[in-house]
């Protein structure tokens, strides 16, 4: 049985002090913090083997990209990837940000025709649709967003309910003949909630478009399997599962990036570059990796995932899940009010509360004067904020680290507020 308390002692920051209490970070999903196996293996790769990969012949290069290679495998087996070659369907990329642009780009790019005829199934027209979501992060709102801009595409989306779930029962509706693609969340960065997702893919794939996953939110705190979802691209950062920040993965199924033109350029992503014709370029996932790239927090991010394995998502959930329990707690609070599901059913440890009469950062302040770290704004998701008539929330979220305690220590934070700053 995984003894949680053993893991949090593996975290060297949470052995500090805040304002004269004890930490508890219950802001995971802005950034979770590192064990202490992934910061030694970064340190370790720049006092052994740190090298460019995939440019030298000495042997430092060839131990750098041996090992650059292996966690690129590590995350494809973490996320149901093809692993094989070094994990052919994984991109690295600079995060989830980055991931999602570089998918925008390249739609754009093969709208202008570029990467021939099998680009042409990216390929976008004024008219086509592209779908969304009002629960999305800004991250994968505002590229598709742009997109639809340069193209001249209808950018469309789903609705949500009370609980601020996207609508999965309108995907026969939302989703038309003229959709071309369709970008949502695993996991709703604000209120928690687990998207059902089959019934978007399913009608994504009958009417022929691509159907892209922003997995930020699932992939640390759930096991996922995107060839079992059928998934056509999916976005994460490594930074929000354990591992170093400057790093994230782009998952495509292989036949997709070998259709997919590039959408950066420079070195090491060209077989043979001239000067009087279009460069020939290299097959995925080198084609979507120009420049140098983040190997030490690439071979980190391998360690996260191992170690995650390791401990086994299905135990994470159940800990998480127990986790959830308390932080819902914070409903029962009168003056306070949850921003998504009130039960602890399809969604993970991450509840957005704001608190009648009092400004959410006023809240923050409050939370953080007796140690407690929990995130204060809009979360880069305006939209599902306005769904709720808010502007801005408070977020907690859970982690690995996290024990019962952390959780109940911040509902008895809570309670103090209204009375604190004389609201009745």
């Amino acid at each position: 049985m995984t003894d949680f308390a053993t893991i949090r002692k593996e975290f060297p920051i949470l052995d500090q002090r805040i304002h004269g209490h004890p930490l508890v970070y219950l802001d995971s999903a802005a950034t979770a913090q590192k064990p202490q196996c992934v910061i030694d293996a970064e340190a370790e790769f720049y006092r052994t083997i740190n090298a460019g990969v995939h440019r030298g012949a000495h042997e430092l290069a060839a131990r750098s990209t041996m090992a650059f290679e292996e966690a690129r495998a590590k995350m494809a087996r973490l996320v149901g990837a093809n692993a094989t070659e070094g994990g052919e369907e994984i991109v690295v990329t600079s995060g989830a940000t980055a991931g999602l642009n570089l998918l925008a780009t390249a739609f754009g790019n093969a709208s202008l025709g570029r990467g021939g005829a099998a680009a042409k199934r990216f390929a976008l027209k004024p008219g086509d649709e592209i779908v969304v979501s009002k629960a999305e992060h800004h991250s994968v709102l505002l590229p598709f967003q742009e997109l639809a801009a340069r193209t001249g595409a209808i950018l469309k989306w789903f609705d949500l309910d009370d609980e601020g779930r996207i609508r999965s029962d309108s995907a026969d509706e939302v989703i038309t003949e003229r959709t071309r693609i369709v970008a949502v969340t695993h996991v709703g960065n604000t209120t928690g909630a687990i998207t059902d997702i089959a019934p978007i893919i399913r009608r994504a794939h009958e009417v022929g478009a691509v159907f892209v996953l922003d997995a930020c939110q699932s992939v640390p705190h759930l096991k996922v399997d995107f060839h079992a979802l059928d998934v056509d691209f999916a976005a994460w950062s490594a930074h929000k599962m354990y591992g170093p920040t400057g790093v994230g993965f782009l998952y495509g199924r292989r036949d997709l990036l070998e259709a997919l033109p590039p959408a950066n350029f420079g070195g090491s992503m060209v077989e043979l570059a001239w000067m009087d014709q279009e460069a020939q370029y290299m097959e995925p996932p080198a084609r979507f990796e120009a420049g140098t790239q983040p190997v030490a927090q690439v071979v980190a991010a391998g360690v996260a995932a191992d170690w995650l394995m390791n401990i086994g998502m299905e135990r994470l959930e159940a800990h998480e899940k127990t986790l959830t329990d308390e932080l819902l707690k914070l409903g029962d609070i009168e003056g306070v009010r949850i921003l998504g599901p009130r039960d602890n059913e399809h969604r993970i440890g991450t509840v957005a509360f704001e608190v009648d009469g009092v400004h959410p950062h006023d809240v923050g302040q409050f939370i953080d004067a007796q140690g407690i770290a929990i995130r204060v704004g809009h979360h880069c998701a305006q939209p599902v904020h306005r769904h709720f008539g808010v502007y801005a929330s408070n977020r907690a979220s859970s982690g690995v680290y996290n024990a019962v305690e952390d959780a109940q220590a911040l509902v008895e934070a809570v309670k103090q507020v209204r009375p604190f700053f004389g609201v009745k």
